[in-house]
């Protein structure tokens, strides 16, 4: 049916000529008057759009509206009798309180049905809750334990409505679906038949084949007729023969033990639904439960009373081991079913309140269920972890057997991922909370605390969490659920829409928030790889932060879809950070090693270097002042010096003895040589070594090259070049105020200090 401009709601059942009008102030046409289409899905006649804005007008000022969720109407101070209907977010049955002034509770509950936005979310919600039944139910026939087989239901005692309806949500879940509707149209359409054998009193003459049954009846029938002399079987000494005989023959029969089996599977289904339908109706006669119960009711009444089912005996056993259940279409649907039901009838979810309380279809909140169990299924098969913590997830409580999958931290899988060369902790975690203005190295935000929707996190193995987190050793990678983003080139392209933004998140309406949201995880939560949205879209979106796969951004879509549900690119994408975590010498690996030697320790005032040097860009990009080293060497005479600049080389002495060079790290890493002499309290002889790193010359090489007077065997001799920055030129450095100087005769003997280090003992003279 077309969108209409307003909507007429008649209240005279409340008051004669009352009436509530709704009118649509969208530019868009949001809103409908749909009476057949809101009987086939059990859902309200009038019916509004989420996000979407309305205004409504009652005709008699002494009644208002309200809703349990306040901001949904707000009405006029001026007129209470009218205001603004604002369903935001919600999306399923919307019950409006009608009020009337001098009485204190509503005199009535005006349901209006909030369409999403998606066109499939109706089959989204179907088959997102349809899996979430399949797994639960899964996870009970997983856990070993004998009381999860010896209990069963039982709605003589004080059950809450609430607890009904969640349990009837999972029931219709699977004996609601159009698939299972399906599955019974098929039984009755080409039912399992097998040959049966009757019998019936037939003329002789009639009778086409003759058995040994038929040849007795011949001759020991009664109601005998005498044959002519004449006739061939007189020979046999036979005078007469009877009128009619039993002959048997054999038909298409129903009754067979499979169609037993579908018809006793569909009476349970109705029987439960009944006492599901009359407890509700004891309850609260108008409820949401008691009308899809009736709705649910009438669909299986409809199957049983096709002519097939009149034909068919109770069972005696149940064939399940039956071909026709492993072939058949049809069959075997129905028998999936009836495996699922009776677990599916004792299963209560205290976080499906937050999904389906109340006839609310909060269809981005089961999204994010979903996709709980569709990551466990897809990290379960990857590492080959089987979660210990599922068996937290199925308790027993007085009610019935609860889910305890709820909002809030849940760690899913832990366990030893061994990839052959290296070993892993692995954790997944759902709605894992990392705790706001933590200081370093402590875990978690460093700013507010942030929640994502699931995290991953892997870190060596042989250490702990704790110790993994202090040491830059763990690594997170977030997931976030969105099912509003259809296209997710709506959260990631607005570069020229940045002005048309502001303004629409001034009105609660955020386009590119997702994408900020990943950005938030990514640079707030400590040790992150890693952000990514997860939304029903078909474009898959990976942003690497630098050339490896993490750390990075993006998103994948994951389709509700019982084909083709996207979750093979995650999987892909997971593989791919599993193959990099293998690798010990990636780029991530090396800057989480240089973050903890750089931020283990806080920053002293002495640390601060404040002179004048150099900027780091260019050649000097390496040029930081404490990892920048200089030689500090010794020049014998002016004669020396003279060679020095004129060959711009440098020796040092080999061996054991007295002045020869130690090859340590700093010294072979070494890019400046400063050179001094005896007398000297400072000096301005600095120059930039361009060797890679000394090369060995033996005496006669020296010899060669002019040097005077070499006295060693073999030496170590680097290449030079003047310094050309302006910031180093005349620049006096007081090397005797360094540390590692020595006195005396040592005083000529070679060693190395950082540039911060000349910096902290004042070399600016």
């Amino acid at each position: 049916m077309p969108a209409v401009s307003s909507i007429s709601i008649d209240l005279s059942e409340v008051e004669d000529g009352l009436v509530l009008e709704i009118l649509n102030k969208n530019r868009e046409e949001f809103l409908f008057d749909e009476y057949q289409e809101s009987l086939e899905n059990n859902e309200a006649r009038y019916q509004l759009v989420e996000g979407c804005f309305y205004e409504y007008d009652i005709n008699n000022p002494e009644y208002s509206l309200d809703a349990e969720n306040e901001s949904i109407v707000q009405s006029s101070q001026k007129r209470p009798y009218s205001g603004i209907i604002a369903p935001n977010i919600y999306v399923g049955t919307l019950f409006l309180n009608l009020n009337k002034k001098g009485i204190e509770n509503p005199i009535k509950k005006i349901p209006l049905e909030v369409r999403s936005k998606k066109t499939d979310y109706r089959n989204d919600y179907r088959d997102m809750l349809e899996f979430i039944t399949e797994k639960s139910t899964d996870l009970l026939l997983q856990i070993n334990s004998p009381v999860y087989q010896n209990f069963e239901p039982n709605f003589d005692q004080g059950i809450s409505e609430k607890v009904l309806y969640q349990r009837f949500i999972f029931l219709k879940s699977i004996i609601g679906t159009s698939e299972f509707h399906e599955a019974v149209h098929r039984i009755v359409s080409f039912p399992n038949t097998k040959w049966k054998e009757e019998t019936e009193l037939k003329e002789v003459r009639n009778v086409r084949r003759f058995s040994r049954s038929t040849v007795a009846e011949i001759i020991k029938g009664k109601n005998r007729n005498k044959i002519p002399d004449t006739h061939p079987l007189c020979g046999y000494g036979l005078d007469s023969i009877p009128a009619k005989i039993l002959s048997s023959r054999k038909v298409d029969s129903l009754d067979t033990p499979e169609n037993r089996f579908i018809k006793y599977a569909l009476e349970t289904f109705l029987k439960f639904c009944v006492e599901i339908h009359v407890k509700a109706r004891k309850l609260k006669s108008q409820s949401q439960l008691a009308i899809e119960s009736e709705r649910l009711v009438a669909e299986l009444e409809n199957h049983l009373h096709h002519t097939v089912f009149s034909e068919i005996s109770a069972p005696h056993l149940l064939k399940l081991n039956s071909p026709v259940f492993q072939r058949k279409e049809g069959y075997r649907e129905v028998l999936r079913v009836w495996l699922m039901f009776d677990l599916a009838a004792k299963l209560i979810w205290k976080g499906g309140e937050d999904v389906y309380e109340g006839g609310k279809k909060d269809i981005a909140t089961l999204y994010e269920y979903w996709l709980f169990f569709k990551m466990l299924e897809i990290l379960q098969h990857l590492f080959e972890i089987e979660p210990k913590q599922l068996e937290e997830l199925i308790t027993v409580k007085d009610e019935g057997l609860n889910i305890n999958l709820k909002q809030g931290k849940f760690t899913a899988l832990k366990g030893i991922f061994n990839s052959g060369n290296r070993k892993f902790h692995v954790q997944f975690n759902y709605n894992r909370s990392f705790q706001g203005k933590n200081d370093y190295p402590k875990s978690g935000s460093w700013t507010t605390t942030l929640r994502p929707d699931y995290t991953l996190s892997v870190w060596p193995f042989g250490i702990s969490e704790i110790q993994a987190e202090k040491e830059e050793l763990i690594v997170h990678i977030h997931f976030d659920a969105k099912y509003k983003a259809d296209n997710i080139f709506q959260i990631t392209d607005q570069e020229d829409e940045l002005e048309e933004e502001k303004t629409a998140n001034r009105k609660g309406i955020y386009k590119n928030a997702d994408l900020l949201k990943m950005h938030a995880y990514k640079d707030a939560i400590r040790r992150t790889g890693g952000a990514y949205v997860l939304y029903p879209g078909n474009v898959p979106i990976e942003r690497k932060g630098f050339h490896e796969i993490i750390p990075g951004l993006g998103a994948f879509p994951v389709r509700p879809s019982k084909m083709d549900d996207g979750t093979r690119e995650l999987e892909t994408f997971i593989k791919q950070v599993i193959y990099h975590f293998i690798n010990r010498a990636s780029q991530r690996e090396k800057i989480a090693f240089k973050s903890f030697k750089v931020y283990q320790n806080p920053p002293s005032k002495e640390d601060r270097v404040d002179d004048l040097l150099p900027e780091a860009f260019g050649e000097n990009r390496h040029l930081i002042p404490d990892e920048t080293y200089v030689l500090i060497g010794y020049y014998k005479s002016e004669e020396h010096l003279d060679w020095i600049k004129k060959k711009k080389k440098y020796n040092f002495r080999t061996g054991a003895g007295n002045g020869s060079l130690n090859l340590d790290l700093e010294t072979v890493s070494a890019k400046y040589l400063l050179l001094h002499t005896k007398g000297d309290k400072d000096s301005s002889h600095l120059w930039k070594i361009v060797s890679k790193g000394p090369k060995v010359f033996s005496k006669s090489d020296l010899e060669k090259l002019d040097y005077p007077s070499p006295s060693n065997d073999f030496y170590l001799v680097i290449n030079l070049k003047p310094i050309t920055d302006p910031e180093f030129i005349g620049k006096r450095w007081a090397f005797k105020k360094l540390d590692k100087y020595k006195k005396g005769n040592a005083s000529a003997l070679p060693f190395t200090a950082s540039i911060a280090e000349f910096v902290k003992v004042n070399s600016h003279i």
